[in-house]
């Protein structure tokens, strides 16, 4: 009897892991009402919207139930989520995953400036550098779920940190992007935005 229990409970808790790393070409079909803000294959045609083809699939995921569940607020995306179930929510995030985010370019005198900020942040001012978290290629880091930041738009890059300032975003973990983001200029924000964009 107690063999039998422990197979039962193996076999649920494998088919809940299946379930929960969801299905590509599901999320393809679903994607179709995403299609507008991010294009075809997650590679937004406008700076508007993030590119979000090879980011990491448990961010994706936590984003999404979070516009869901209230955790992080936007107008268009609130709507956009409203009715999506836990596995639909797996299957887009598994189908933009397997995407391929276009590069983005930048000058090499804004590389040239823009390396040692991120590198090495401020010590000064207390700011620390961007690989701590997110490598030195702008990779993140999937199980901390620290997002992949390069090849994004450099626009969407400058609006997140601003809205990290501001606290109009605060859905980081232990709100380190808002204590960061506190002690940037704007200065700071253009130039870490440019590039970031073009880590590769």
């Amino acid at each position: 009897m107690n063999k039998l229990l422990v197979t039962l409970i193996a076999l649920v808790g494998f088919s809940n892991v299946v379930i929960a790393q969801g299905d590509i070409e599901a999320g393809k079909a679903k994607s179709v009402t995403c299609v507008a803000c991010h294009g075809d294959d997650g590679n937004s045609p406008s700076n508007l919207y993030p590119k979000i083809a090879g980011q990491h699939k448990s961010y994706l995921a936590k984003q999404l139930t979070q516009f869901k569940n209230g955790e992080r607020s936007d107008p268009i995306m609130i709507g956009m989520v409203a009715a999506l179930s836990e596995q639909d929510i797996e299957d887009l995030a598994a189908y933009y995953a397997s995407q391929t985010a276009t590069p983005e370019t930048v000058s090499p005198e804004v590389a040239a400036a823009g390396k040692n900020f991120y590198m090495g942040g401020d010590k000064k001012r207390g700011i620390p550098g961007c690989t701590a978290c997110h490598g030195p290629r702008g990779n993140g880091l999937e199980l901390a779920k620290f997002p992949k930041i390069s090849n994004q738009h450099p626009a969407y890059i400058k609006a997140q940190l601003e809205k990290f300032r501001s606290k109009a975003r605060n859905n980081d973990p232990n709100e380190m992007m808002v204590d960061i983001a506190a002690k940037l200029t704007d200065a700071d924000i253009e130039l870490l935005s440019q590039y970031i964009s073009a880590l590769h």
